[in-house]
């Protein structure tokens, strides 16, 4: 059975990406690697006859499509998306431009968008595939001086989760993954703008921040290529996971952040709940307006099973009927969320 797939990966000049070509190139794959700087890539893989590399910018959607349109002409079809591009703006909320707000969702949301929505035409047109999609650590779990970044992955998270269902009855999978600290070059320049504190009262903690987190950088305990030969499996897997928590301290963050939200559902169940409107009374249910004029109490006027005054069942779920129901805590693609940090 011929198990070779077709991957477009995002990102694919730098960092994770790299590894991930790489590992799907060893694993007998054909790869499309894409990136805003084509000629580096050319430049780390060489020829390859299962490999094309296209330009991608990923907050152009123009670019995306053109990218896509190359893959299939070139390889027929896509069957693995790999949305992995991405960038961090760190800092203190209060401090973080809105326009480089702005970046960082353009980016890291709307960029794997942007490539989604390319591929999903064709992806439903083969009635399969697969989007996985590099999240974080911090799309489960917020932490200092990481807000725009979290904002964007926790987008990244509900948008994953809802898009599963709009898109299995085709037959099309998804995976989100949330790595932890893997020695990528997220932390470097120009994957990441270090910010310049501008506000006296977050100076001090600015001042400490900074120089510790360029001491992750080179020195994450995360292996990316290990991770990369792990995800070609988990993507070749007959019923791939819904999520993929990737890192022993991705792992220990997610533990805490899951017994956390189970500790807030606890403190919350007194005042949280029996807040519904009171249910309207067997009477009430019934009781038909008192009728008025003429032909006043005809059995015209009367409640019936089916018609005026018939007994409204209460809507058994507050979910629409999408025909798929919601993922319930049994299901072991859905994992809680958790604390820590980014790719």
């Amino acid at each position: 059975m011929n198990t070779m797939k077709v991957w477009l990966v995002t990102g694919a000049g730098r960092g994770l990406g790299t590894h991930i070509v790489r590992a799907a190139l060893d694993a007998g794959h054909r790869v499309v690697a894409t990136g805003r700087r084509p000629a580096r890539i050319e430049q780390v893989f060489g020829e390859h006859d299962d490999l094309l590399v296209a330009r991608l910018d990923i907050t152009r959607p123009a670019e995306a499509e053109t990218a896509v349109a190359a893959a299939v002409e070139r390889f027929g079809r896509v069957d693995v998306l790999v949305n992995n591009a991405a960038d961090s703006y760190p800092g203190y909320f209060e401090e973080i431009p809105p326009e480089r707000m702005r970046a960082q969702i353009e980016s890291t949301l709307m960029g794997p968008m942007n490539v989604t929505r390319a591929v999903l035409p064709y992806m439903r047109r083969e009635r399969g595939g697969h989007i996985i999609t590099i999240s974080s650590i911090d799309g489960l779990a917020g932490l200092e001086f990481c807000a725009a970044y979290a904002t964007a992955k926790f987008g990244v998270e509900g948008w994953m989760e809802s898009l599963r269902f709009d898109i299995e009855p085709f037959g099309i999978r998804t995976t989100i993954v949330n790595p932890g600290l893997f020695r990528t070059e997220l932390l470097s320049e120009p994957s990441t703008t270090w910010p310049e504190s501008s506000i006296e009262d977050y100076a001090g903690r600015t001042a400490t921040m900074l120089p510790a987190w360029r001491l992750k950088n080179g020195r994450q305990a995360g292996d990316p290529a290990k991770l990369a030969a792990s995800l070609i499996r988990i993507a070749e897997a007959a019923e791939p996971p819904l999520r993929w928590i990737v890192g022993d301290d991705a792992l220990a963050t997610a533990e805490a952040k899951a017994r956390q939200l189970l500790a807030q559902v606890e403190a919350s169940r007194a005042s949280g709940s029996g807040l519904n409107h009171a249910p309207p009374s067997d009477e009430s249910r019934v009781r038909p307006s008192t009728p008025t004029g003429p032909g006043a109490g005809s059995r015209h006027d009367e409640p019936t099973a089916t018609g005026i005054g018939a007994t409204a069942t209460a809507d058994p779920s507050p979910y629409p009927p999408t025909g798929h129901p919601p993922p319930q805590p049994s299901d072991p693609g859905v994992k809680p969320p958790e604390q820590g940090i980014q790719q």
